[in-house]
């Protein structure tokens, strides 16, 4: 059954040199989660934070942490994110090749454990371990840059893997990231996205701004 609309802004399109203060307005301003994209300048073509930062902006909200690693290998900084305060770990399913594995150890640490899996990788890579997850991460651009227009063939993908998580009668997060708008939210939460990550669409207009954007984006699924 698909969950209430939640929107995870991704702190990859805040004000660096302001960092903790966007994370205290995001939240203010309505956000469900806060979405931290690490990457790492080897799995994706970018190289963002890290630990150390997570930690640091960890006080300045009490909403959910959710961490989305671009990382490869991946297991090794693990227990790292944890120690710094996630609430949810994500990892890619092309990111190594015992997915398996990576998700234990998450799960290990008490903490909820995500997969994400990139625009040309089929929905199969990960029907053996949906009794395992929280959260489904269908990337709807390549990873590794903020600002990409949306993949309309993710809509296909996003509904597929709707229907794999209802089948398995568990609770577990849809969570779509990238190129998505409030021109483009309903398509997407019409498909079967319950958790919206957006970076652009909320902070391009300021922090006076932030909870309108957010707003935005938190559409009623039609009936």
């Amino acid at each position: 059954m698909q969950q209430a609309i939640r929107i995870a802004p991704s702190i990859l399109s805040a004000d660096f040199a302001r960092l903790g203060e966007e994370v205290r307005a995001i939240d203010a301003a309505g956000a469900d989660y806060i979405h931290v994209d690490v990457m790492d300048g080897h799995f994706v073509p970018n190289l963002t934070i890290g630990p150390a930062v997570v930690k640091a902006i960890r006080p300045y909200t009490r909403k959910v942490m959710d961490v989305h690693l671009m990382i490869a290998p991946v297991d090794l900084m693990i227990d790292a994110f944890v120690d710094a305060g996630a609430d949810i770990l994500t990892v890619h399913a092309e990111a190594g090749p015992h997915l398996h594995r990576s998700l234990q150890a998450i799960k290990a640490r008490g903490i909820k454990a995500g997969v994400s899996i990139c625009p040309a990788t089929p929905e199969s890579a990960i029907a053996y371990i949906m009794d395992m997850v929280d959260l489904v991460l269908v990337m709807s651009v390549n990873p590794g840059f903020g600002g990409q227009a949306f993949i309309d063939s993710s809509l296909p993908k996003i509904a597929a893997i709707r229907r794999m998580i209802d089948a398995t009668g568990r609770v577990i997060d849809l969570q779509v990231d990238g190129g998505i708008s409030a021109a483009n939210a309903q398509q997407v939460i019409d498909a079967g996205a319950d958790v919206i990550v957006a970076g652009t669409a909320v902070f391009k207009g300021g922090a006076d701004q932030y909870a309108q954007a957010i707003d935005a984006l938190r559409l009623v699924p039609a009936a």
